[in-house]
């Protein structure tokens, strides 16, 4: 996908991880508007568009939610990506019922920032690919239903979330750690064999080809 002259809103209080993610989007080819405050949020927000908002929670004068129940009250359905140091279930299904669109846990993998900012860009500018085929196997990302051979296979919510992080992005090789991230929050907190025990499911109920290991690298699924 093309980032270019798409401007996305950066609101984040730490000048390193501000600093960091502002340098990576714009390698993207990405316009970035980077701001420390509640306050200064509202007023960028309020003074031009933006194609997508990354929102840090805590911030000084006013804090992300608020920021984000305001901008949904308005009626904007601007994709935003929350990020922020609250790790407790409770504190993500808040975020997500305020109306962020997606939510990532800091320490975060700038490369998976990145992904998930892409798929909800192409999402809300109606390009984004919600069917995944190969070989025998399709993957319906919106519906969330997974065929083989035309017959529905039932997956469980964490075997979702790894075969939805590889089929969003095909030919992208995940590291366990990036996995790790996307299930629990925090890599590295998890039994050390907890993303290979659900690949290994999913490989039994979708086949044994369909998830490749990249033996060092982590996982993959094929282009098609």
């Amino acid at each position: 996908m093309h980032f270019s002259k798409m401007k996305i809103l950066l609101v984040e209080d730490d000048d390193m991880i501000g600093e960091n993610i502002q340098i990576a989007l714009e390698s993207e080819g990405l316009e970035v508007d980077w701001v420390k405050d509640g306050m200064s949020a509202e007023a960028a927000l309020a003074a031009q568009p933006y194609d997508a908002l990354l929102l840090d929670l805590g911030l000084p004068n006013k804090n992300g939610i608020d920021i984000l129940q305001g901008l949904r009250a308005q009626g904007s359905s601007m994709p935003v990506l929350v990020l922020t140091a609250r790790d407790t279930v409770a504190e993500k299904v808040h975020g997500l019922r305020s109306g962020a669109d997606d939510y990532l846990v800091k320490p975060f993998d700038l490369e998976e920032l990145i992904a998930r900012l892409e798929a909800l860009i192409r999402r809300a500018h109606g390009g984004f690919e919600k069917l995944y085929r190969n070989g025998n196997v399709t993957v319906n990302t919106e519906t969330r239903q997974v065929m083989v051979s035309g017959r529905q296979v039932m997956l469980s919510a964490r075997e979702w979330e790894i075969l939805e992080a590889l089929v969003s992005r095909p030919g992208a090789i995940l590291s366990r750690e990036q996995l790790e991230q996307r299930l629990y929050g925090w890599p590295g907190e998890v039994d050390s064999n907890a993303i290979e025990v659900y690949v290994h499911g999913l490989r039994k109920k979708l086949g044994q080809q369909l998830v490749i290991n990249v033996r060092g690298l982590g996982y993959m699924v094929g282009k098609t």
